[in-house]
């Protein structure tokens, strides 16, 4: 199979990495302790962030770095860690596992979710435009500071879509098939048992036996991987739409659909491993547990962590009663300028918000439209609804995530702050051709660098999968890294400096 048809498989955007969650400072041998920083290249989602604070001993602090390849994975972070944070006062533990996968790997949404994710982008929209805004002390450990001004503005205008889609519900199925479509061909009429040689002969094989046939065969077809509830599934997940530039008779077009992952399946970041042996028991040679058992059971336990981990922080409390912690000093400083001031209008920036049609309405308009809002026959039911889906954060003790920009990879060796810094580097497969010798200088002593293979790419072939194994090795070596585990049927390799 040809390189073009692979890439298509797996998509130009990663909305979800290609192998399970890892603890990143415990993948070398022996774990570091006290102040710690990880950096995360193109991992997609937070799933080695969730998985590498649930390890983290109470004296530990750990500030992470994270760096992607576009502006719409980055809101994608933003949101499911967002989601993530949420206190259980706001939502109980069992809602926020089915909310956090129905985002994370469906392409259709119940409208309860919808009704979440344009009020969290409010809230986003927020944090990224408005660095001394009041309202964004109710996420501490959260810093936007370090992206350059356009990536916020870009960040912004992808948040307000997600407020105002432009696009039909159906529109996202449409883009689905259409993918689909393009990466069958000819074999699209009998795609069925395509879908289910990829399964048995390919991701069964690869020790993903927990992957069920029918969830698997709906996700392909589509692109609903996880149905908590008996609702109906009929919104569009607009985090996972974006933009793709195409060259149209000399002209270059952007199309708006869905270009990430239709092959491998978001199962893969938390459904096929788990440290219960129940979740893997087998009957006649099956799984009595799904992929999606799996899923929301290792997902729950990481919430409980998170929740165990930090106290609650309620959007009036100040900063300083809950981020004392924080040891990024430029963060600290900013969010320290946030608390002095006023808390006055606080209620009014999420519904001038949501009713505005852009973010910076005057007060006069604000209260003009509360009023018409609060006399109208609607009025009450929407303040309801944005009571009902108003998120208050847990703050994590000692934990922060802080997002780079985009090209600040190579510039990391350049500068003092991020000198000898990083106790754990992550990579993913489709960001390691960007790995140099810099990197080496950014790096802390025995520091462990991770870097996902290709296992989990479905369409390469056994000999593409070894010759680009072969190839990290390669770039691992060139940078400063030699190998200290090979652990046969991985889908990560492990450097040490």
């Amino acid at each position: 199979m040809s390189a073009g048809r692979s890439l298509e498989g797996a998509g130009c955007v990663t909305w979800w990495g290609f192998g399970p969650a890892r603890d990143l400072l415990s993948a070398g041998g022996e774990r570091p302790e006290g102040e710690l920083n990880v950096l995360l290249v193109g991992s997609g989602d937070p799933r080695h962030i969730l998985k590498t604070i649930a390890g983290l001993k109470e004296t530990d602090s750990l500030h992470v770095w994270v760096i992607e390849n576009s502006m719409e994975v980055v809101a994608r972070q933003l949101l499911l860690i967002w989601i993530s944070l949420a206190s259980p006062e706001s939502m109980g533990m069992q809602e926020k596992t089915e909310m956090f996968l129905e985002l994370f790997g469906n392409s259709e949404i119940r409208c309860q979710t919808e009704e979440t994710l344009k009020h969290v982008a409010s809230q986003l929209s927020l944090l990224v435009t408005d660095t001394f805004d009041t309202h964004t002390e109710s996420h501490p450990c959260l810093d936007t500071s370090l992206l350059k001004f356009k990536e916020r503005d870009e960040l912004a205008q992808i948040f307000k879509q997600w407020q105002r889609p432009i696009s039909s519900p159906d529109s996202v199925f449409k883009a689905w098939d259409a993918r689909v479509r393009q990466h069958l061909g000819t074999r699209y009429d009998s795609r069925s048992g395509c879908f289910d040689w990829d399964l048995t002969m390919k991701l069964h094989q690869k020790g993903c036996g927990v992957i069920h046939k029918q969830q698997y065969v709906k996700w392909r077809e589509r692109g609903v991987a996880f149905e908590m509830r008996e609702g109906l599934y009929q919104m569009a997940n607009q985090s996972l739409l974006s933009t793709r530039v195409f060259n149209h008779r000399g002209d270059r077009v952007g199309v708006r659909g869905y270009w990430g992952d239709i092959v491998s399946s978001p199962y893969l970041s938390f459904g096929i491993e788990t440290e219960s042996k129940e979740l893997l028991k087998m009957q006649n040679n099956q799984h009595v547990k799904t992929a999606q058992d799996v899923s929301v059971a290792n997902v729950q336990m990481l919430f409980e962590s998170l929740s165990s981990r930090g106290g609650h922080c309620s959007a009036t409390q100040p900063l300083s009663d809950c981020g004392d912690s924080q040891k990024n000093s430029r963060h600290t400083a900013a969010t320290q300028a946030k608390s002095d001031l006023s808390n006055s209008d606080e209620k009014e920036r999420p519904q001038q918000n949501q009713d505005s049609a852009v973010n910076r309405t005057t007060e006069e308009q604000t209260r003009t439209v509360s009023t018409a809002r609060e006399t109208g026959a609607g009025g009450k039911k929407e303040r309801e609804t944005q009571q009902r889906t108003q998120l208050e954060l847990t703050n994590l003790n000692g934990v922060s995530v802080s997002f780079l920009s985009l090209d600040s990879l190579p510039k990391l060796s350049t500068k003092n702050t991020y000198s000898r810094l990083f106790n754990s580097i992550y990579c993913s497969a489709s960001m390691v051709h960007h790995l140099d010798s810099s990197l080496k200088q950014a790096a802390a002593p025995d520091a462990v660098l991770i870097v996902e293979l290709a296992k989990y790419l479905l369409d390469l072939t056994k000999e593409q999968e070894a010759a680009f194994e072969e190839k990290v090795g390669e770039i691992a070596k060139e940078v400063g890294f030699i190998p200290v585990q090979t652990h046969n049927n991985d889908a990560y390799a492990v450097f040490s400096l």
